[in-house]
């Protein structure tokens, strides 16, 4: 893609990218509001968290999150999810790996967990007013690579982590796109991208990364797949509680190609000198959640994706050479944990005003390619032998005329009907918190609630719903 291409007389898509939310909201907002003032900005057009967002609606999702009892907090979401507050501005997220899981698998293909408020799900590309995002939930466990999801209903006390493992389903549907995308997100940083930037400066500030540097195990298989599938001009990532910057420059398919496949001209290259906003208001806690603590351990399994890195560069319409990419910290008082940028549109963009006022929108080809794999997509419950696996991964030469029929289907029947405007149909499905309730055992879960915002989507597509 020529660079010129995604150019437009549309002012720059201005938007935050915050790293691990852990339900702080408030301060999060907050900060952004303080940051706009400082920049002369009325307002962002969007709000991107990197996962750990905690969208706990209640005492019971509090049971859902792995983590031990004593790091268990309501936070503030509760207070959007009940309409008391409404977040001032379209803020979209993924899942990590300290999250209300219960309430992200109720809304495995995406959708509002409060108003203006939206997650990926699973997988996901969006449109947001001329900008592509492409963006993956969990952290990579190779032993959880290849299974299927489980339905939640199936779980017990040891099983909850597999939740928010990343899927090679999700994965291969990613891997399937062909066009560009201008922004990727995972939670868990690529594997290997530690490569391409100060490494000397993150051993001194995380010392403890030094063995899986040197083992060559810290980070995502799979998000270093769809990070180097994808190409984006930026890839952003949360996870490990700090800031840092890196460049990937992606091998060209062509010289010729090359000298067309560049960064957006304002796409400035991220260093680790660039303004970050910490936020005073954060409240100090001092029973953070460790790495230590948490699930992030890598595993030793090496899971060799089913395309290889030669094909997965065949892509002619993917044709940016040179990823930026940046991970942010956790909410709290002087921490490197959001960053305020502005990237080009593409013309086919709908029109925003300054005040932030973005319009989330389906994307045409990704839309397709879940219709092509929709029937491979399982919720399968544990320990039950009557139920497939998800089928293997037959390459993207025989996925390719699937996903162009498809995408054919999708403009006739979503596209054409003008249907890709991502309706705001958010209904509370759980109970709201009730503080004056008391907090039961911490091992009680409450059953699936079915979320109508699911069915009204896989009725658009025409595809059966996972969860029922």
């Amino acid at each position: 893609m020529d660079k010129s291409s995604i150019v437009s007389t549309l002012r720059p898509l201005r938007f935050a990218v915050e790293g691990c939310g852990h339900g702080e909201l408030h301060p999060i907002y907050s900060s952004i509001q303080k940051s706009c003032r400082a920049r002369g900005w009325r307002g962002i057009d969007l709000l991107i968290i990197g996962g750990d967002f905690q969208a706990c609606r209640n005492n019971h999702d509090m049971n859902w999150m792995a983590v031990p009892p004593k790091y268990r907090g309501i936070k503030d979401f509760h207070e959007y999810y009940s309409g008391k507050r409404v977040a001032p501005y379209l803020t979209i997220f993924i899942g990590g790996n300290h999250e209300a899981s219960n309430h992200l698998q109720e809304l495995y293909y995406g959708g509002w967990v409060a108003p203006n408020i939206y997650y990926l799900g699973a997988a996901n590309v969006i449109n947001v007013g001329g900008v592509r995002i492409a963006g993956m939930s969990g952290i990579w466990k190779g032993y959880d690579y290849r299974k299927p999801h489980y339905h939640m209903s199936s779980l017990g006390d040891k099983d909850i982590k597999q939740m928010y493992h990343t899927r090679e389903i999700d994965v291969r549907k990613l891997m399937q796109l062909r066009t560009q995308v201008d922004v990727g997100l995972s939670h868990d940083w690529p594997k290997g991208v530690e490569q391409h930037g100060d490494l000397h400066w993150l051993l001194r500030v995380k010392k403890h990364f030094k063995e899986d540097v040197q083992r060559k195990l810290l980070g995502s298989n799979a998000a270093s797949y769809v990070l180097n599938h994808l190409r984006p001009f930026y890839w952003f990532s949360a996870h490990l509680h700090v800031k840092y910057a890196a460049v990937v420059h992606h091998q060209p398919h062509s010289q010729e190609e090359s000298n067309l496949a560049q960064c957006p001209d304002n796409a400035d290259e991220l260093s680790l000198d660039d303004e970050v906003e910490n936020v005073p208001q954060a409240i100090e806690n001092p029973d953070e959640i460790s790495l230590e603590d948490d699930d992030t351990k890598p595993t030793t399994s090496v899971i060799k994706q089913g395309l290889n890195a030669a094909e997965s560069l065949q892509q002619p319409a993917i044709l940016n050479s040179t990823t930026q990419f940046l991970a942010l910290d956790k909410c709290l008082p002087k921490r490197d944990f959001l960053q305020l940028l502005e990237i080009p549109r593409r013309p086919t963009g709908s029109q925003h005003s300054d005040s932030g006022d973005a319009q989330l929108e389906y994307d045409e080809e990704w839309l397709g390619i879940t219709r092509v794999f929709a029937q491979d997509v399982i919720h399968k419950r544990m320990h039950d032998p009557q139920q497939a696996d998800s089928p293997p991964d037959r390459n993207r030469q025989h996925y390719s005329s699937l996903v162009d029929a498809e995408v054919n289907w999708v403009r006739d029947n979503i596209v054409n009907k003008g249907r890709l405007v991502v309706p705001r149909n958010f209904q509370p499905v759980a109970p709201v918190y009730d503080p004056r309730s008391k907090f039961r055992d911490p091992n009680d879960r409450p059953a699936m609630h079915p979320n109508p915002q699911m069915e009204a989507f896989c009725n658009m597509l025409e595809i059966p719903n996972p969860l029922q």
